[in-house]
């Protein structure tokens, strides 16, 4: 027994044909979903290219892009403002300032979107408005009657400021309080090292996330066509309505969604990539 020798496994032996690595194989890593939906894109651009009715379709549909892409830029705009108060407000060492952002912030999450909709572009706006125009009509001598688009960007602003304060909260928290520390012993106040020291770090944790609310706010506009806003899904609506190709129209509203929800993906996905460069080591 003590002559004998204990043999290696066949892929151990150093220097042999068949090492263990870690590397998967080339088949296992290979983004088969991404080829699948780019066929899947192709097929539904011939379909668009080449038959009469989805071509009509398009033509009718496609008007409402710029609507769509414009509603989409300007709520995530006023959402960043609204996010970024109320979550550094949540944070804040004024209990009212404190409570007040809790508030909205829980009040926005717990009503489901459509009905908020309805009551913020139905009711608070207008009254809103009657309240500030009946002062502009006196001291100045104009009022301002806010569009249905207008309206509908202004609800989803506040509706996705809700969540982009909980985004904002959570990465501000995230930095180590050692940071904050650090800052003030450099003489700085503490509005000085939120802005200069804390966000700038939060904002790697903070990016994807927005990035991602970006892309719900843009499907999210689909919603505006319950108040008759003619961004692409309403234009689809009355394409289909008035022609009775359903199948053409809604084909059509689903291929330019997808197109874009997906290029904003890669694009978020490169950003998401350049920022944890770093943690990998690459440089």
């Amino acid at each position: 027994m003590g002559g004998e020798k204990i043999k290696e496994p066949r892929g151990l032996r150093p220097g042999g044909a068949s090492r263990v690595r870690d590397e998967k194989p080339w088949w296992d890593t290979f983004p088969w979903w991404g080829l699948f939906i780019a066929l899947v894109l192709a097929w539904m651009a011939v379909q668009i290219i080449t038959q009469d009715d989805y071509a009509l379709a398009w033509e009718r549909i496609i008007p409402g892009l710029r609507l769509t892409i414009e509603a989409t830029i300007k709520a995530f705009a006023i959402a960043l403002v609204l996010g970024l108060t109320a979550g550094m407000g949540q944070l804040s060492r004024n209990v009212v300032v404190r409570n007040v952002a809790r508030t909205y912030v829980e009040f926005i999450r717990g009503i489901p979107m459509l009905p908020l909709i309805f009551t913020v572009a139905l009711i608070v706006v207008p009254e809103t408005s009657d309240y500030i125009n009946a002062r502009l009509d006196a001291w100045f001598g104009f009022t301002y009657e806010p569009s249905f688009q207008m309206r509908a960007t202004v609800t989803l602003a506040l509706i996705y400021g809700a969540y982009m304060a909980e985004i904002f909260r959570g990465g501000i928290q995230s930095i180590p309080p050692g940071q904050s520390e650090a800052g003030r012993s450099l003489g700085l106040t503490r509005r000085q090292t939120m802005r200069s020291v804390v966000l700038p770090q939060a904002m790697r944790a903070i990016i994807p996330p927005l990035g991602n609310d970006f892309i719900a706010i843009l499907k999210d506009t689909s919603l505006l066509s319950v108040l008759g806003v003619l961004e692409i899904t309403q234009r689809g609506r009355q394409f289909s309505a008035s022609t009775f190709k359903f199948r053409e129209g809604y084909f059509v509203v689903s291929f330019i969604y997808l197109c874009l929800t997906l290029g904003l993906s890669i694009l978020l996905g490169v950003l998401e990539r350049r920022m944890t460069r770093d943690r990998k080591g690459e440089r």
